[in-house]
């Protein structure tokens, strides 16, 4: 099997469709993608959130994975909206507003349909995917070689966030250490999580967050052919939400 790893859309819809075009991924005459050559498109997770249709990445994302077109493993944002379907006391903030509003004016029914949908596509991913007998892993914010493997609450807490030291910035972010420049394991790990102007790798790993709802651009991640696939962004660039490294 092949892969087509999509960083984070955040509820970047049309610029989702493009990319996945752009990947060779056509439509029968019933509107069913197919996917080429023995392919298989995987999600790494922040599906949702700051973007214009979150509700239909949910849509569309469900149904790939039913028809087994596509893997997906969740992010943080994937995390809070989970909880938020379940009724918890999650706060409505950081982008998870936009998706409560579209999910507000949904019809009753329709309401229903996402909330069970999206419960069911988060209960039944793993923490993170380990493909190709384990040469490849795709981990929302990363993964330290020694965690690839585990599942306890480090690993989800690393997975999920990243690196975090428990510091906040004066933006508010919190700081996250930079864990791929200590990464030397062989297996190739995709992540996102932290935007950046233009796939970052550094030794096996590679982060394919691009900032699309930030204005920068989709980008999917091709094994084993080891190239990255763009299209760019719909939204206004905001500057200041990209991460720029010293390497």
């Amino acid at each position: 099997m092949k892969y087509d790893v999509i960083g984070d859309i955040h509820g970047c819809y049309s610029e989702l469709i493009q990319l996945i075009d752009e990947l060779g991924y056509r439509k029968d005459e019933n509107g069913n993608h197919l996917p080429p050559d023995n392919r298989q498109l995987v999600f790494l997770g922040d599906l949702t959130d700051r973007g214009p249709d979150s509700i239909k990445v949910i849509r569309l994302v469900y149904r790939f994975v039913m028809q087994g077109i596509a893997l997906y493993s969740p992010g943080n944002h994937c995390d809070k909206l989970y909880r938020y379907f379940l009724g918890r006391d999650v706060q409505i903030r950081h982008g998870l507003e936009t998706t409560v509003a579209e999910f507000k004016v949904l019809p009753q029914s329709e309401k229903a349909e996402i909330s069970s949908m999206f419960k069911e596509l988060f209960e039944e991913a793993p923490l993170y995917l380990q493909l190709d007998d384990t040469k490849l892993i795709v981990a929302h914010a990363g993964i330290k070689e020694d965690f690839i493997g585990h599942t306890h609450k480090r690993v989800r807490t690393f997975v999920l966030y990243g690196d975090i030291t428990g510091e906040r910035h004066d933006n508010g972010m919190p700081v996250r250490r930079d864990w791929a420049q200590s990464y030397k394991g062989q297996r190739i790990i995709v992540y996102g999580h932290t935007p950046v102007s233009k796939p970052r790798r550094i030794g096996n790993t590679i982060n394919i967050d691009t900032g699309c709802v930030f204005g920068g651009s989709l980008t999917a991640y091709r094994y084993p052919e080891d190239q990255t696939v763009s299209v760019p962004s719909g939204m206004p660039y905001v500057e200041e939400k990209f991460r720029s490294f010293e390497d």
